[in-house]
């Protein structure tokens, strides 16, 4: 239905609520590789953020996690008012596409980074702008819905399986030139 597509009546008021990512996905790899590579290990080395992972490369190639099944009873219920997956350009970069200019994201309460991203910010010397600028720090999706909706949201969600539901923030008024994630 092309007079549902997202995002649609985007505003003040309305909460971001995350959903986690299962690894860093398929972004950053460029940069990844050059970790891997300064940390003098090889895809065949023991894992060091995770030592249940087995290797490195075990850990890096986790699957992409799809979020369709979680998101569509939402969308059929018509509960979202944007949506923003979080790839390359991480959280700073993908988010402000599914806002109108007159607004801004205030994050207040994005989850500590899983230890795959902390290796890598340690081992890369990225500031926390940087990593959320390249990487999708634990978040896959973001979903933006009515503040009246958040609880029916977060059922639905667990309905379908996501039993870890972050609530990042909520959209305000922007002002000027102001950045849009903040």
């Amino acid at each position: 239905h092309k007079d549902r597509g997202l995002p649609q009546n985007v505003a003040t008021g309305d909460v971001l609520l995350g959903l986690p990512s299962s690894g860093i996905h398929s972004n950053g790899f460029s940069l990844v590789r050059k970790l891997i590579e300064k940390a003098n290990l090889d895809y065949e080395s023991a894992c060091p953020w995770d030592k249940s992972a087995g290797t490195v490369g075990d850990s890096l190639l986790i699957p992409t996690k799809i979020y369709v099944k979680c998101c569509l009873p939402l969308l059929q219920k018509q509960m979202l008012t944007g949506l923003a997956h979080i790839t390359g350009g991480g959280l700073l970069e993908n988010l402000p596409r599914s806002l109108p200019s007159s607004v801004k994201a205030e994050i207040t309460g994005h989850p500590p980074l899983p230890n795959v991203f902390s290796w890598m910010k340690q081992t890369s010397g990225l500031d926390d702008h940087e990593m959320l600028r390249t990487f999708n720090c634990g978040i896959g999706m973001v979903l933006i819905v009515k503040k009246d909706a958040v609880d029916e949201a977060k059922a639905l969600l667990r309905e379908t399986g996501e039993s870890v539901v972050y609530e990042l923030g909520t959209l305000v008024d922007r002002q000027g030139s102001e950045e849009q994630v903040e």
